[in-house]
């Protein structure tokens, strides 16, 4: 099952103090010192030289391979994250950089500087009032958070090398940054009063080039490979609104109660806030009240720049935005396929030049992989290996499958088909006739009626409610009744399916939660428990169940349920574009915008505020819009919101212009442009994923109606003999030490006493897009794959950086 202890790496550099000189000019030639005989190149195989085993060659062949275990840990963990080749430990100081770097301690440190650094602009003027910190201590804050920085960067540049550090580009950005941060942060501490500091919104840079904020990163990286296609029909939109605006002006500007068109500038502005239409019909009013024709000017100018331009401008993105989705997947599936291939020349033998033994894969897993326990490295391998399973020899074919198998979850299937197959036969066909039930397609649409009539009744109660005839704290017999079946709904399905298979499905996990989100409202209501009333307003979620019923809604719940991690990312993405915007604003906007304040201003009344006397009382009459202002972060974030959901935006704009400068209105409306951006590539994400869902339902039709609600996800089966089970015990405990084998003992002692001449393991993981993506591009991935071994796929025997430029650590290196 394992190769012997004297095979040779087919990639290896010998250390020079060994003096074993197996990599000289004529080692096809030279016997092998180890007793094995020398390799001859030409014929890949092993001349036989009988000797006695040298154990100082016997010692360096342990380390090189270990050496070549790790490195293929590495490179596959480059291939996982889409980590770029040229940054490659070369040396034995960059590989403990480089593993000191790559733990999760060294990324939650990095997260935190970022988050802190983030989190600083609370306590910095201009402070939130309740977490204002002195000059001293928030300063000194920064110092200690950009000495972190520089500690991180100091790392990675031991492990990268110079050369290396300075062609990654967003490692000199970040470096950059930090020499300024470092410089400013000590003037503040020197002077004890802050300055002007823009620069303090290129802090979320720290946080983005964190590991835990890769998406983030993709998302960026995605916005800026969108924006070639969006600048031109930006450049067309803008061309025309200053068509538009100098048509306007020469147009209205005679009209003196026209405040939208008496200038140039106040046309361009008008124009730019009615694409919104923050500020129709408002601004066409002064003109179409002199000129009921002049309404023409309007309609035409909104049908060409929001109802064309501005949807040509979404079709545009969405196009682009798919293509970069496609080229992203194929750059990382390529990307994947280099690094197995990669790992795979450092773990095959020079004896064994075309597979790897079971040795040299757990080999690799122990520090790909060092938490899994030995049963589950011995499924993998066995998960692996289809080509030639008699031999136990793992291709490189069987081995492009690693990334699809090492995320795989093992249990042993039960010799019977349901879980109460082994009980007395009186219980058994009680539990069969349960389990027959709620598989029924009677019993489904029942429930599916009872959810109906459910949700009509919660209509009823709460018109019923609002006309005021019952209290909100008595418990209706309705929910009693309704919770009771659907109480009885999820014991049926236990006892009928079993626990394990209940709690697989996505939907029964759904509802589950609900029915007893459901329960606790029905606790809370009958002990009039005020504060957790909320969970009351729960119970319609089960509505959602319809939805199951027809295809094209289970197609959209499933891309609302694949669209929450990435919707995550795009979330942190924008706060990270709200952050910087709202430094900015508040650098230059604190404080200027308060009760009373634009009293000159065409929006003097929305900041209005004054008593007005009605009668015998004196009422406070005030616009609340001086609430919007840029005093703090938090406040800056509420008005950087409402600016982009852009109703009545022009009025924070124009109030915060009369305070300053009319050269203020750009930052408003670059913000809009920004966020325009980001939300166009928001929904070309969300249309791009549910079109490709929709697509890959089509395609795969026949497996939607056999598997309707696709709760499988990705399974491999494996059948494990008692015999395999035995060999593979007894070369962990030989071959590997401190390996955890209690899981592996378990199955041999469990296959022992039940007497069974094997056990067939299930591994399951759940379903992703790169999964979706393999099914939906087959024939397209075999033209990449043959298209991309034409021109880089190395003869195996040859060194990685000889045919790909990529390096290879040899042993020397490490020692």
């Amino acid at each position: 099952m394992a190769g012997g202890d004297d095979d040779v790496p087919l990639i290896l550099t010998w250390d020079d103090d060994t003096n074993s000189g197996l990599l000289t000019d004529d080692a096809s030639e030279r016997p092998d010192e180890n007793g094995v005989g020398g390799y001859d190149v030409m014929n890949n195989t092993t001349m036989p030289n009988p000797g006695r085993p040298n154990p100082r060659t016997q010692t360096s062949l342990q380390q090189s391979w270990e050496m070549n275990y790790q490195e293929a840990a590495i490179y596959l963990e480059e291939g996982e994250n889409n980590d770029k080749f040229f940054t490659h430990p070369r040396s034995p100081r960059a590989l403990s950089a480089y593993l000191f770097a790559h733990n999760h301690l060294f990324y939650l440190m990095e997260l935190v500087t970022g988050v802190l650094l983030m989190l600083l602009s609370l306590s910095e003027a201009p402070a939130v009032p309740s977490l204002r910190l002195d000059v001293y201590v928030h300063a000194t804050l920064e110092l200690l958070a950009l000495v972190m920085v520089a500690f991180e960067l100091c790392m990675k540049l031991r492990w990268l090398g110079f050369h290396t550090f300075i062609r990654h580009k967003r490692t000199m950005v970040k470096t950059c940054v930090l020499f300024i941060q470092f410089i400013e942060a000590i003037v503040v501490l020197v002077r004890q009063t802050s300055h002007l500091r823009v620069t303090r919104a290129l802090r979320p840079i720290f946080l983005v080039d964190c590991r835990y904020c890769g998406a983030v990163r993709r998302n960026l990286r995605q916005i800026f490979q969108s924006l070639p296609p969006f600048i031109d029909i930006l450049l067309l939109l803008l061309f025309f609104m200053v068509i538009f605006a100098i048509l306007g002006f020469f147009l209205f500007s005679s009209n003196q109660v026209d405040q939208y068109f008496n200038t140039l500038e106040n046309s361009i502005v008008s124009l730019f806030v009615l694409l919104t239409t923050a500020n129709f019909p408002d601004v066409m009013m002064p003109a179409y009240s002199r000129n009921r024709w002049s309404c023409v000017f309007f309609i035409v100018y909104l049908s060409i720049e929001l109802y064309f331009i501005m949807n040509l401008l979404l079709a545009v993105v969405f196009d682009t935005f798919n293509g970069v989705e496609k080229m992203k997947f194929k750059s990382l599936l390529l990307h994947k396929r280099s690094a197995i291939e990669h790992a795979f020349q450092l773990l095959v033998s020079r004896q064994r030049p075309d597979g790897m033994t079971l040795k040299q894969f757990d080999g690799l897993m122990r520090h790909y992989r060092p938490r899994m326990s030995a049963r589950d490295r011995f499924l993998t391998y066995k998960a692996l290996n289809q080509s030639q399973p008699m031999t136990d020899i793992l291709s490189l074919e069987d081995f492009y499958k690693f990334y699809e198998v090492i995320g795989l979850k093992w249990k042993a299937r039960r010799s019977g088909e349901h879980w109460f197959d082994d009980l007395p036969h009186t219980a058994f066909l009680i539990f069969k006739g349960i389990n027959i039930l709620v598989k029924s397609k009677a019993f489904q649409y029942a429930m599916y009626i009872v959810v109906a009539v459910n949700g009509i009744w919660i209509l009823v109660e709460t018109t019923v409610f609002n006309s005021g005839v019952s209290g909100p704290k008595i418990v209706p017999w309705s929910y009693v009744v309704f919770l009771t079946i659907y109480g009885v709904e999820v014991m049926l399905k236990i006892t009928g399916l079993g626990p394990v298979a209940y709690f697989s499905s996505g939907w029964n996990l759904f509802d589950f939660s609900v029915t007893a989100l459901a329960f606790l409202g029905l606790i809370t209501v009958a002990f009039n428990m005020e504060p957790f009333y909320f969970i009351v307003v729960l119970r319609p979620l089960q509505l959602l169940r319809l939805f199951k019923i027809k295809q094209r809604y289970r197609n959209v719940l499933d891309t609302i349920y694949e669209l929450f991690p990435r919707m995550a990312s795009l979330g942190l993405t924008l706060i990270i574009f709200y952050y910087s915007f709202a430094i900015v604003g508040m650098e230059f906007f604190a404080g200027v915008v308060y009760p009373n304040c634009c009293n000159t201003s065409t929006v003097a009344d929305a900041y209005r505020q004054n008593n007005v006397t009605i009668g015998n009382r004196t009422v406070l009459q005030e616009g609340y819009y001086y609430l919007n202002n840029f005093d703090d972060i938090l406040s800056s974030f509420v008005t950087l919101f409402e600016l982009t959901v852009v109703n009545n935006w022009y009025i924070t704009m124009e109030g915060v212009t009369s305070q300053t400068s009319h050269w203020s209105r750009l930052y408003f409306m670059t913000f809009y442009i920004v966020t325009m951006v980001v939300m166009t590539i928001i929904v070309a994400f969300i249309l791009d994923a549910f079109v490709f869902r929709m697509n890959y339902s089509r395609k795969n039709r026949q497996e939607a109606l056999e598997d309707p609600e696709d709760e499988k996800g990705i399974v491999f089966e494996v059948e494990v003999s008692r015999s395999d089970a035995l060999q593979a015990l007894e070369f962990y405990k030989q071959a590997v030490a401190n390996s955890s084998l209690s899981s592996l003992h378990q199955l041999c002692v469990a296959m022992e006493r039940s007497n069974q001449s094997s056990v067939v393991f299930l591994g399951r993981r759940s379903r992703t897009k790169s999964d979706l993506s393999i099914r939906m591009y087959q024939e397209e991935i075999q033209e990449w794959y043959t298209e991309y071994s034409r021109g880089n796929l190395p003869e195996l025997g040859e060194s990685p950086q000889s045919e790909l430029g990529y390096p290879v650590m040899s042993q020397h290196s490490i020692n």
